[in-house]
């Protein structure tokens, strides 16, 4: 049986799933407000974005998508992305974060209704729910994007993203 982890080693650990859940957080903003070099500075240069189908696989640091017309389209329709807290795996210098991305969408058919204290609107509603899956690793500039997944939860391939955090944290528990 190995001996308990040190308090740097802990430390570590905690300062490792601090950095990592900053960089699954920071990619909602980041997106929404366009910001291509940022998104981009924590991608490796080879990193992969794999969307599935029938958006494709993204290779390369920073491909400046949010910079496109498509993507400041969505933003002026009102896109939001909307994270979930992320399950972290660290073994060694990679790590997984899976967790569930939303894409809300502001509602133009809405019916229009007053929330009290915060005004009028349509409201939102949710566009899509993917299950994502980042896989990272560590360099001399801190954890970067390996690869990202994305799955619309209503593909047997969601379900497997989220049934892989099940599966690795059974085995490592035995």
């Amino acid at each position: 049986m190995a001996g308990k982890p040190s308090l740097e080693e802990r430390l570590q650990n905690v300062e490792d799933r601090l950095a990592i859940l900053n960089l699954v957080a920071g990619h909602p903003p980041g997106a929404d407000s366009a910001s291509d070099e940022y998104a981009g500075s924590y991608w490796l240069e080879d990193g992969v974005f794999d969307r599935g189908a029938p958006f494709g696989e993204q290779s390369g640091r920073g491909s400046g998508t949010m910079s496109q017309p498509p993507f400041q389209e969505a933003i002026r329709q009102g896109i939001c992305h909307f994270a979930g807290p992320p399950y972290i795996e660290i073994d060694g210098d990679t790590a997984i974060a899976t967790s569930y991305l939303q894409i809300l969408a502001a509602n133009p058919f809405g019916e229009e209704f007053t929330l009290s204290a915060h005004g009028t609107g349509k409201g939102y509603r949710v566009h899509r729910l993917t299950a994502s899956r980042w896989d990272f690793v560590r360099t001399a500039d801190g954890w970067k994007v390996k690869r990202r997944t994305l799955r619309p939860m209503t593909t047997p391939e969601a379900r497997a993203l989220l049934r892989g955090v099940a599966e690795r944290a059974t085995e490592k528990a035995k």
